[in-house]
């Protein structure tokens, strides 16, 4: 099943001050078939009971699927992308946050910061978490845990990342977390693709199976250390390839038969 949020194009008419959290909250969640989107009350992951209303999908903006609390990501989880790194492989799981004010719809812009000159796509498979997780038992089957998987960039100011020597401002700039449009509630295959493409060329590409460290357990290692609450949003890290954009660029991430992430990417504004 493929979930979303939208709203309708109609509603948007030319309000382009709100923030992209009043935009989430005045949405509509819903489920995709084929062509039309079947409108559900309340969030995702609830009991998605539907309104009755239905939209073909040229009729709706979507948004982002879910308004997290916290950002979870995973650093060098391909070995390939450690190694373009020049970053040795980790021997457990590495995360990192992203602020939710980082949060852009599919669509909307990437803005390049005035202070960073090289600003780089990550594109990776993400997923949401449905319910509150805290200390799964070893046994515990964590599906439940999982409303879904979608696509994410993270973008990354990579002069002042390793400027910095550590991750949180290169990677929390405004605009800077992409993610959606649409939500798998099926787990990804093992040989499910992430791909990256910048102005129709791909960049990166990997399958699930590449990863060092499989979703369940980047899922135990987190909720280990932090409550994880409904919508909070897990990436899973990035393959090699990761490479620098510039303003006019447009960026797709694409995992499998999940759905495609597309941003363009401008620069700077006063």
């Amino acid at each position: 099943m493929k979930l979303c949020r939208f709203e309708p194009i109609e509603s948007v008419g030319g309000r382009s001050d709100r923030t992209q959290a009043e935009a989430y909250r005045r949405s509509h969640g819903g489920i995709i078939s084929g062509d039309r989107i079947r409108e559900i009350s309340g969030e995702i992951w609830g009991e998605r009971k539907p309104t009755g209303r239905e939209w073909r999908i040229d009729q709706v903006r979507f948004l982002p699927p879910s308004w997290p609390t916290k950002i979870i990501c995973m650093a060098r989880n391909y070995l390939d992308h450690a190694a373009e790194m020049n970053i040795e492989a980790p021997k457990q799981p590495v995360i990192f946050s992203k602020p939710p004010s980082s949060i852009i719809a599919p669509e909307d812009a990437i803005v390049m910061p005035r202070i960073s000159k090289r600003v780089d796509y990550e594109g990776e498979l993400a997923f949401i978490i449905g319910r509150r997780a805290s200390h799964p038992q070893p046994t515990e089957d964590i599906r439940p845990y999982i409303v879904g998987y979608t696509c994410l960039n993270d973008v990354t100011a990579r002069d002042l990342q390793r400027l910095d020597g550590q991750y949180t401002r290169g990677k929390g700039f405004d605009t800077f977390c992409p993610f959606g449009p649409l939500v798998e509630t099926e787990p990804p295959s093992p040989d499910t693709k992430i791909e990256t493409f910048v102005n129709g060329q791909r960049k990166q590409s990997a399958r699930v199976l590449d990863m060092v460290f499989g979703i369940e357990v980047v899922f135990r290692w987190i909720a280990e250390a932090m409550t994880l609450e409904p919508g909070d949003l897990i990436a899973t890290g990035t393959p090699a390839g990761v490479g620098p954009l510039s303003a006019g660029d447009v960026v797709e991430v694409r995992v499998g038969d999940i759905g495609t992430l597309r941003n363009t990417v401008v620069g700077p504004r006063d």
